[in-house]
C-alpha cells in the first residue's frame, strides 16, 4: 500500500503571505516604504548671516571739516574690500591708489577692518567716500558718504627747495625748504611730520626752522655715498598757524655724489682732498691775512666746518665798504670758484702772489689755490661738500652760508620741533631710485656778489 511522501516533515506552503510560529503566535508581514530619518542638526534651519556695518568719518553730510581731519572708515561682521575718497566728485568704488585722479591716499588697519587716511585734505573741498565690506557668505554692503572741507584764510606754499631736482651733491648737503609765509610755532611739528625724507639707506636726521618761513634738515652724520635721496612734501590740509592751512604737495629727489672732504689747514697751509676716503690731491693754498681795517673788515678766514655752495667760472671780487680811491680798494675778477660762505669766501685760483701758497697767509679771507688745482677743484666739487678749516682763530657761524655743521647735534635738535627722525627706505621703484642725476657738480645760475675778496 503506498503512502504519502512528506519532505523533511514539513509542509511546503506558497504564497503571498508566510505564516511563521513563534510561541504560538502568528505574524504576517508586509511590504511598507522606508522612511529616511534626517540627522538633528540638517532638521535645524541654517541662520541667515547679517550684513556687514560700515561706519565712516566724518558723517554724511559733515560740513566745515578741518583739513587735518582723517578720514576714516570701519567694518564690523566684516570685512572691507575696498575704500575710494576722492574730491569734487564720486568716483567708481575701487582700490584706493596713489595715482587715481582726485583720490586721497590710505592704509588698511589689520584684518582690513578699518582704513584711514594719513595725510590732509584739501581746503574748501567736497569729498566723496564710498566703501564696500563683505560678511562671511561674502554678501557686499556699500557706503557712501558725503562732506566738506573748511576753507582756508590763506594757503601755505612751498617757495623753493635745495638742492635741484636730480641734482647730484656732496655727502654733508642739507634739504633747504623755504614757505611762502611764517609758519606758526605751535604748528611746526605737524609740518616737519608731512615732510618726509627717504634714502636707500635709512638714516637719523632732524629739522631745524633757521627761521619763520624756512626749514631745514641734517643728518646726524655725513649721507652715505651714492645714496638716492627723496623728499616728499604731504603740506595738503596741514595746520600752519591760524586760518592757514597746506594747500598742496611736493616733491624733490636727488643724488648723493662721491665722498668729497676737504681738510685746509692753515697753519701749514696746505689742503689736503679726500674722495672716497683716499687721498686725492695735496695743494698749496694761502689764507685770510688776519687783522682787520678801519673800515670793519675782518681779513681771517672762518675756521670751522663749511660747505660748498656752488662752482663759477670766474667772480667779481671787489673791497667790501671800500670806495673807490680809499685806500685798500680793489676790484679783480678771480677765476676758478668754489663758494663757501655768505661772507664771500671762497676757495679759487691765487689771482697773485703764489710765493704765499703753501708759506704764508696773505688774502683777504679766502683760501687762495694754485691755478691747475682750483680749476680741477672746481670741476670735482659738488654743492654740500664738507671743507674742514684749521688754524684760524674767527670762527665760521652756523648762519653764514651754510654753517649747519657748525652746531652740535643736540643744539640743532633744539631748532626743531619733533625731534629726531629715521629716514624711509626707498624702494627699486621710488621716484629718487629712477631719476637721472648729472655727472658733474651743479651750480646756481646767478653768481653771487662777493663781500670779501680772495
Amino acid at each position: 500500500m503506498a503512502r504519502t511522501a512528506v519532505r523533511n516533515e514539513r509542509w511546503l506552503v506558497a504564497g503571498a503571505a508566510a505564516l511563521v510560529l513563534a510561541g504560538g503566535v502568528a505574524y504576517v508581514t508586509t511590504a511598507h516604504p522606508v522612511t529616511a530619518v534626517r540627522p538633528v542638526a540638517a532638521q535645524v534651519a541654517s541662520k541667515p548671516v547679517p550684513p556687514a556695518v560700515v561706519t565712516m568719518t566724518p558723517a554724511d553730510g559733515a560740513a566745515k571739516v578741518a583739513p587735518d581731519t582723517p578720514v576714516q572708515v570701519s567694518a564690523s561682521g566684516g570685512t572691507l574690500t575696498a575704500v575710494t575718497v576722492t574730491a569734487g566728485h564720486s568716483a567708481t568704488t575701487g582700490t584706493v591708489t596713489a595715482a587715481a585722479t582726485g583720490a586721497v591716499t590710505g592704509q588698511y588697519g589689520p584684518g582690513n577692518t578699518s582704513w584711514s587716511t594719513k595725510w590732509g585734505l584739501q581746503p574748501g573741498t567736497a569729498y566723496t567716500v564710498t566703501a564696500v565690506a563683505r560678511n562671511s557668505k561674502g554678501t557686499a554692503t556699500t557706503e557712501v558718504a558725503h562732506f566738506t572741507t573748511k576753507k582756508a584764510a590763506s594757503t601755505l606754499e612751498i617757495t623753493s627747495i635745495t638742492p635741484n631736482s636730480g641734482e647730484t651733491v656732496g655727502i654733508g648737503m642739507p634739504i633747504i625748504v623755504d614757505f611762502n609765509t611764517d609758519v606758526a610755532h605751535a604748528d611746526r611739528a605737524a609740518v616737519e611730520q608731512a615732510l618726509e625724507v627717504g634714502s636707500d639707506v635709512p638714516v637719523t636726521g632732524a629739522w631745524f626752522w633757521s627761521s619763520d618761513s624756512e626749514v631745514v634738515f641734517r643728518t646726524q652724520s655725513y649721507w652715505p655715498a651714492h645714496e638716492h635721496v627723496l623728499l616728499t612734501a604731504h603740506l595738503t590740509g596741514v595746520a600752519a598757524g591760524p586760518g592757514l592751512w597746506g594747500g598742496s604737495d611736493m616733491s624733490r629727489s636727488f643724488m648723493i655724489g662721491d665722498s668729497h672732504i676737504v681738510k685746509v689747514n692753515l697753519k701749514t697751509d696746505y689742503a689736503r682732498f679726500y674722495i672716497n676716503g683716499s687721498l686725492a690731491r695735496k695743494i698749496p693754498v694761502s689764507g685770510g691775512m688776519g687783522g682787520y681795517d678801519s673800515f670793519g673788515n675782518d681779513f681771517y678766514t672762518t675756521s670751522g666746518v663749511h660747505l660748498t655752495m656752488g662752482s663759477y667760472d670766474s667772480v667779481v671780487m671787489t673791497s667790501p665798504n671800500i670806495k673807490p680811491g680809499q685806500p685798500g680798494y680793489y676790484h679783480e675778477l678771480v677765476y676758478h670758484d668754489v663758494q663757501i660762505s655768505d661772507s664771500g669766501e671762497y676757495l679759487h685760483e691765487s689771482p697773485g702772489a703764489l710765493w704765499c701758497l703753501g708759506h704764508e697767509n696773505c688774502s683777504h679771507g679766502c683760501v687762495r689755490m694754485t691755478a691747475d688745482g682750483a680749476d680741477w677743484w672746481q670741476h670735482t666739487a659738488y654743492r654740500g661738500d664738507p671743507v674742514t678749516i684749521t688754524g684760524s682763530p674767527r670762527v665760521l657761524a652756523w648762519d653764514n652760508g651754510w654753517g649747519y655743521w657748525q652746531m652740535s647735534w643736540s643744539s640743532w635738535l633744539e631748532g626743531g620741533s619733533d625731534g629726531s627722525v629715521t629716514t624711509t627706505e626707498l624702494t627699486a621703484t621710488s621716484p629718487a631710485a629712477t631719476s637721472p642725476a648729472p655727472a658733474g657738480p651743479a651750480s646756481p645760475a646767478a653768481t653771487p656778489t662777493p663781500t670779501t675778496a680772495g
